[in-house]
């Protein structure tokens, strides 16, 4: 089963989109239960993270060449994701502190399955399209039991950002450094 899924590229993105919004749709009802919202996020997190075993780091946009640009990149990212909190009336960030470190481990995990694990896989069955629109696709279902339905818009407009990025910059580092930037902001 496991070498049919490794020869049929398309199989296995549907398969890795599948598990991802079951992963995330999972945590989302969790964290709504008193008192599991930070377990929630920090198990959730670390099992997006896991769909990450095994792929070659350069597929994920995981190098390290040009380290210090991507960072450059990934502090202009989290500028960008924040515009929305910015013009909020009492722009103050919104995330107590007991939440911070959940926060950064599904900033990461989420980054390390969509755009890392889901667009290589994607991409590898259908190129840059595929993987920018199916990320960004699938990024908003993922989402749409953890925000209020108007801020989907938002979320699409985050998600399709942070693909570009991935496709122009062949990148992870820099979302994942605007992810967290704006999950710890917002």
């Amino acid at each position: 089963m496991i070498s049919a899924v490794r020869s049929r590229p398309a199989l296995r993105a549907g398969l890795v989109a599948i598990a991802v919004l079951l992963v995330e749709w999972s945590r989302a009802l969790v964290a709504q239960q008193p008192g599991l919202t930070v377990a929630a996020l920090v198990l959730g997190g670390c099992a997006l993270a896991a769909m990450a075993v095994g792929w070659p780091v350069e597929r994920l946009g995981l190098g390290t060449s040009r380290f210090g640009l991507r960072i450059l990149g990934g502090l202009a990212l989290g500028g960008v994701l924040l515009l929305p909190a910015a013009v909020r009336p009492g722009a103050a960030p919104l995330l107590p502190a007991s939440l911070a470190i959940a926060a950064v481990v599904v900033s990461i995990g989420e980054e390390l399955a969509f755009r890392g694990v889901l667009y290589a896989a994607l991409e590898e069955s259908g190129g840059a399209p595929l993987a920018i629109g199916g990320t960004t696709l699938v990024w908003t279902l993922a989402h749409a039991l953890s925000h209020p339905p108007e801020f989907l818009g938002a979320v699409a407009a985050a998600g399709l950002l942070l693909a570009l990025w991935r496709w122009a910059c062949r990148d992870l580092v820099a979302p994942v450094i605007g992810h967290v930037i704006a999950d710890l902001a917002l």
